[in-house]
C-alpha cells in the first residue's frame, strides 16, 4: 500500500480571514516595500512567498501569514521558486551585483565596456545598463569617468609629475586626459596639483535677512553662495575648498554681483540668471539640474527628484547631493522636502529653509 503524501502542517496564523488586515492590501498590490515584513503561504500549493510575488493570486481561504521565512518553513511550506523568499530581497541582490561591477570598474586598468560588465554580471547589456543606473544613479560610463577623475586627483597629489599621475590613473595617453581635464578638475592638472594656486577667486562677505552671506566667483561664474551666522566660519569654508587659490577681496564691480545674490535671497520668487561655476560629480550635477527645474513656490520630495533623474532607488544619494550643494538659493535645494511634506535637513539650517519657502509661497 502506497504511503499517503503528507500535507503541510497547519500555518502559524489560523485562516480566519480579516479583510481589514493591512497585509491583504499589500498582498493584492504586490507591494515590494512590504517584502521582509511578512510572508504568506498557500495551502493548495504548499509554497510560501513574498508579498510582491508575481504569482497568480490565491484564494483568501487558502492563505496564511507568517512573520518570517523560518516560520513558514517550520509550518511545512517550501520557498517559491519565482520570488525566492528564502534569499535576500531582490533589491539587495541587485545592489550586490552592481557593487561587484563597481569594484570591477575600480580595479580595471582600462574602462570596461558595457558588454564586459554585462558578461561579468551574467545579464544582457541592456539590463546591466538599466540596473546600474537605477542602483547608482549614473550610467556605468559616468561612474567610470567619475572614478577615474578621483584617481587622477589622488595621483596628482602623490606623483612627482603630472605625466606620471595621468598614466597612474589609467589614461592611455596624456592627450586623451587633457581633452577633458578642465571638466574633470575644474582647472588644469598643474593648477590642481598646486591647490589652485593660480586660480583667482573673488569673494565678499555681507549681511542679509538670513544672516551672514559669502559670495565667491571664479572667471567662469559664481562658485559659492554660503549662508551662516559666523562670517569668519564662512571664509574658512572657502579657504578649505581652495587652499592655495588667490582669494581677492571685493571690488565695486563685484559688489554688484553680491547685490544680485542678496536680492535672490530676499526675493527668491523673482529669480535671477547668475553665471555659475558648478563643481560636482556627474550624479550631483544631474540632481542639481533637476532642482533648478522646480518652480518657485513649489516643492518636490527626494523620491520625486530621484524619479525625475531616472534613478528612483537613489533617494539617499539625492539627499546627499542636496547636502553637498554650495550654491544656496541659486541651486534651490531648499525646495526639496520629505515625502510627507515636512521639512528635513538643510545645509544652512531648517529655519532658513522655512524662511525661503515662506518667501516663495503664493500670495
Amino acid at each position: 500500500m502506497l504511503a499517503r503524501r503528507s500535507s503541510p502542517a497547519a500555518p502559524a496564523t489560523p485562516v480566519a480571514i480579516d479583510h481589514e488586515d493591512p497585509r491583504w492590501a499589500a498582498l493584492r498590490a504586490r507591494d515590494a516595500s512590504a517584502d521582509g515584513t511578512f510572508f504568506y503561504s498557500v495551502k493548495t500549493t504548499g509554497v510560501y512567498c513574498r508579498p510582491s510575488c508575481a504569482a497568480r493570486p490565491a484564494r483568501p481561504e487558502n492563505v496564511a501569514f507568517h512573520a518570517t521565512a523560518a516560520d513558514a518553513e517550520r509550518a511545512g511550506f517550501r520557498a517559491c521558486k519565482r520570488c525566492k523568499p528564502d534569499q535576500p530581497p531582490r533589491a539587495e541582490r541587485q545592489a550586490a551585483q552592481i557593487a561587484a561591477l563597481c569594484r570591477l570598474i575600480e580595479r580595471s586598468d582600462h574602462v570596461p565596456t558595457l558588454d564586459e560588465l554585462a558578461s561579468h554580471a551574467g545579464l544582457s547589456a541592456f539590463h546591466t545598463h538599466r540596473l546600474f543606473k537605477a542602483v547608482t544613479g549614473v550610467t556605468p560610463k559616468a561612474y567610470a569617468a567619475a572614478h577615474r577623475a578621483s584617481r587622477v586627483r589622488g595621483e596628482l597629489r602623490a606623483r612627482p609629475t603630472v605625466t606620471e599621475a595621468i598614466y597612474g590613473a589609467g589614461y592611455s595617453s596624456s592627450a586623451r586626459f587633457y581633452e577633458s581635464s578642465n571638466a574633470v578638475l575644474g582647472m588644469t592638472p598643474t593648477k590642481y596639483r598646486a591647490g589652485g594656486s593660480d586660480l583667482e577667486i573673488r569673494f565678499a562677505i555681507g549681511q542679509c535677512s538670513l544672516g551672514a552671506i559669502l559670495v565667491a566667483a571664479t572667471a567662469r561664474g559664481v562658485c559659492a553662495i554660503l549662508l551662516g551666522d559666523d562670517p569668519e566660519a564662512l571664509s574658512h569654508d572657502l579657504e578649505r575648498r581652495f587652499p592655495r587659490a588667490r582669494l581677492i577681496g571685493a571690488d565695486p564691480a563685484f559688489e554688484q554681483l553680491v547685490a544680485q545674490v542678496v536680492g535672490l535671497v530676499e526675493q527668491p520668487r523673482i529669480g535671477t540668471r547668475l553665471p555659475l561655476d558648478i563643481r560636482g560629480t556627474a550624479f550631483q550635477q544631474r540632481v542639481w539640474k533637476a532642482l533648478c527645474r522646480i518652480p518657485a513656490g513649489k516643492t518636490a520630495s527626494y523620491a520625486q527628484i530621484a524619479g525625475r533623474i531616472g534613478s528612483p532607488r537613489a533617494v539617499r544619494a539625492v539627499a546627499q547631493a542636496c547636502a553637498a550643494n554650495a550654491l544656496a538659493v541659486a541651486i534651490p535645494c531648499h525646495r526639496v522636502v520629505r515625502t510627507d511634506g515636512e521639512l528635513s535637513g538643510y545645509r544652512w539650517g531648517v529655519e532658513r529653509k522655512r524662511a525661503l519657502l515662506d518667501r516663495e509661497a503664493p500670495r
